[in-house]
Order: structure tokens, then sequence, then C-alpha cells
């Protein structure tokens, strides 16, 4: 099934590490819809790079929106049990529980910040069944500048998360229409990708393990306070897993660290890496590890 993406979006500059840019990217329903009085029902993506399905590319080594990410993977997935079911973006790279409140971050929305567009966007669409929320890896992200783990930047960003997830939260169950799900996003660490940069490489990619660790378990229990699910995105990049392995070219390495080259651009030689981004692998294992929670809790209907 061929989907139609229609992008009635405002981009921005490049600055920084990251493409800035506000995707609004609604995913027509199929073609069959057109013949029948059925309300379509929304997915809202919401969060940072990963929400839009950033991916390097020849011309944005950087990054750029794709139409090829989590949100694209798990509209397909979830299509076969609700046929109408249509998909919008409304992630900004960079994104921070912070600029999630307050903008301010790369992109532009009228109502001023993603989230009072995510609030507009449910009261008018009434019928929204689901909300990916995918925020806080842009807030400890700079407590690990330049290879280094600044412990103390991760401790108060780790409580500004668990904060500002909680208003985003309150507000978001706020504007829900009646059966709306909301399902949380964890992280993967794609830092483990800097293991293969010699013994200074290997020290820093166990010390971002955990950082991200610390903030799954930040996630999950602010998640779980508000009735919200969590994707294990850490478990399906087997992030814990330690064990020798090989990888191609490399030779021996954790499972973890290969399962990080296997799905991100962080061990792809320039210019489309070392990128911390998913590939299309990648994005396909977040959207399984969303998928999981949808089944275990029924369909979205």
């Amino acid at each position: 099934m061929t989907n139609v993406l229609q992008q009635p979006w405002r981009k921005s500059v490049l600055t920084g590490a990251m493409f800035a840019g506000l995707v609004f990217a609604a995913i027509g329903a199929p073609p069959s819809a057109a013949t029948t009085n059925q309300v379509p029902e929304f997915y809202l993506a919401l969060g940072g790079s990963g929400s839009v399905g950033v991916q390097p590319t020849t011309a944005v080594p950087r990054g750029q929106p794709t139409n090829r990410g989590y949100a694209n993977d798990l509209l397909d997935m979830e299509r076969t049990s609700s046929p109408d079911l249509r998909l919008v973006k409304l992630g900004c790279p960079g994104e921070t529980t912070i600029t999630m409140l307050a903008g301010g971050a790369h992109c532009h929305y009228r109502s001023g910040s993603e989230l009072s567009a995510a609030l507009a966007f449910l009261h008018r669409h009434p019928s929204t069944v689901l909300v990916t929320l995918d925020l806080g890896f842009n807030n400890v992200r700079a407590c690990m500048a330049h290879h280094v783990v600044n412990q103390p930047c991760v401790s108060e960003a780790l409580a500004v998360v668990k904060l500002q997830l909680t208003s985003i939260l309150t507000q978001l169950r706020s504007a829900a229409p009646p059966g709306m799900r909301i399902i949380g996003v964890g992280h993967y660490d794609p830092y483990l990708g800097d293991y293969l940069k010699g013994a200074a490489g290997r020290t820093f990619a166990s010390q971002s393990l955990d950082v991200i660790t610390r903030l799954n378990d930040a996630l999950r229990s602010t998640y779980a306070a508000a009735g919200v699910p969590m994707a294990d995105v850490g478990a399906a990049f087997d992030s814990s897993d330690t064990d020798p392995t090989t990888l191609a070219g490399v030779g021996t390495v954790p499972e973890d660290v290969a399962r990080t080259c296997a799905l991100t651009w962080m061990c792809t030689p320039a210019p489309l890496g070392p990128n911390p981004h998913p590939n299309d692998a990648g994005y396909h294992a977040i959207a399984e590890a969303i998928s999981q929670v949808i089944v275990a809790e029924g369909p979205l209907h």
C-alpha cells in the first residue's frame, strides 16, 4: 500500500549538530476510505528527532526527517487492524521536555510549542486513538558532550525530565478523547558505538550506558505514575547484553555494541556516519517495541 505524504510544515535553518525543522506530516488514509463515511482515526507522534524519523542522507549528512521512521513503520503494522489509521508527526529534532513545554527549540509552531500544537490537534480531532511520546534523550545529551559524562548535569537533567514529563502527560490526558492511548518511548544508547574508538571510547561507552539506563528508569517510573506504559527500546537494542560476539571487520565486541552498529548509523563511515539516529532496521525495532505494548493492551479502538 502506497501512502500519500502531505507536508504542510515550515522548515527553519540547519543549526548545531542536528537538522532543525518542524515536520507536520499526515499520512493519508488508503484510497478505499474515500468511498466510505467512516471518520478516520489518528496516530499522533510527538517528541524529538526519532519521532519524525531523522536519518542522514547524502544531501544532509547530519540528518533530516524521513518517511522511514518508527512512526511510519508502526502505522503500517497497525493498519492491518485499523485500515483507516492516519499518522500525524508534530515532533522536532532536538526537542527536550523544556522546549516541548515552552517552545524555543529549532521548530516553529503557530501556537508556540509542540505541546500546545498537540493539545490543539487533540481538541480538533477527537478520533485520535494513539499518541507516542519520545522525550528525555536530548535533556541528557548535553551532559555527555566531548565524550565526558558530567554526573551533576545528568542528575539535574533527570530531575527536570521527571518533573516536566509529569506536566506534559497531565496536559495530554486532559485533552485526550475517550479511549485514546498514550505510549512512552524508551531510549537506546547510540554512544555504545564509541566502543570501537579505543580505550577512551570504551570507557565513555560504559559511562554513557549508565546515563541511558538512569534515563530509562526515570522515564519508566514517571510514565507508570501517570498510568502510561513505556516501550522498552533498550531491550529491543539489547543494550544490557555484554556477551561477546563477532562484528564483521572489527572482531570480538559486546553484543550491545554490535547491535548499536547494526541498528544505527554510529559505526558507519563518513559522510553518513557516525550519526546517532537509527537506520531503517533500528526504526523498525523501535516500532516493534511499541507494537508489543499495543498487543499487550489490546487493539487501538
